[in-house]
């Protein structure tokens, strides 16, 4: 309707969030399904190649913006009904916005990162249409048409560099960096003074997938204690690093002499 790059930015990022989200949506799917034969950890891993994906189709579409930002500046393109764009960009804000507001308090109260990253991805939605209404106001009350691939360009690298946060966080997943927060927690809980027999912990490994941490350790133990007694030791550190930790905890100890 207006001709105008910086409302096809707006309007192409919003339409390949919709492809995102259809992938983002089997994906969550796919995570709350329990383990099997095939898949004995589960399905949560899923989430990381979900929000990966919704990433890659997000900086593509800042590539492309940027791309069509050019060409319409070297070709030159008539602008024209810009108060229906801001009309149209203008309300597809606002419902961004409630929406975005409500996918961020759900994910985080379900601990869900692809819930979270798509609440995000529906925010950054309402900053490239404030961006997008602003500029078609500008021009229409001082025709400076130049300002509609500047500000296009701008929008594609603000899209990109959520796109690039949303890429590490797939990768850093997959490639099961740890996680700072639950590092600490652990850390604390093993700091604190040890059960019964137990006198000392080493070898301590951690991920976590969607939901579910997993955590391993060695446990050192006096000597000469029975193996009933060390396992029910080893029994009360796991029930306290399961408290420590957020969401569901598997906690796997070896015991040692």
């Amino acid at each position: 309707i207006t001709s105008s790059t910086t409302a096809l930015s707006d309007a192409a990022e919003s339409v390949i969030h919709v492809l995102a989200v259809s992938f983002v949506y089997y994906g969550l799917l796919l995570s709350n399904k329990p383990a099997e034969e095939k898949h004995l950890y589960g399905h949560e891993r899923v989430e990381f190649l979900s929000v990966g994906v919704e990433g890659a189709v997000i900086t593509i579409a800042g590539l492309t913006i940027i791309y069509q930002s050019v060409e319409n500046y070297l070709h030159g393109h008539q602008l024209k009904e810009l108060m229906s764009g801001v009309y149209l960009i203008g309300g597809a804000g606002v419902i961004n916005l409630a929406l975005g507001s409500y996918l961020l308090k759900v994910g985080r109260r379900e601990q869900n990162m692809m819930v979270v990253s798509n609440a995000k991805h529906t925010l950054t939605d309402v900053w490239t249409s404030a961006g997008a209404v602003a500029t078609l106001l500008i021009i229409k009350f001082t025709n400076f048409t130049l300002l509609d691939s500047i500000v296009a360009i701008i929008l594609a690298f603000y899209i990109m560099y959520e796109g690039f946060k949303l890429l590490k966080y797939s990768v850093d997943g997959l490639m099961d960096s740890r996680d700072p927060a639950v590092d600490d927690a652990i850390r604390d809980e093993l700091n604190r003074n040890l059960p019964g027999s137990m006198t000392d912990v080493h070898n301590l490994r951690h991920r976590t997938a969607g939901n579910t941490t997993w955590i391993e350790l060695h446990a050192v133990f006096d000597e000469d204690v029975s193996l009933e007694t060390a396992h029910d030791d080893a029994t009360v550190l796991e029930k306290r690093l399961i408290n420590a930790v957020q969401g569901d905890v598997i906690v796997t100890i070896h015991l040692e002499p």
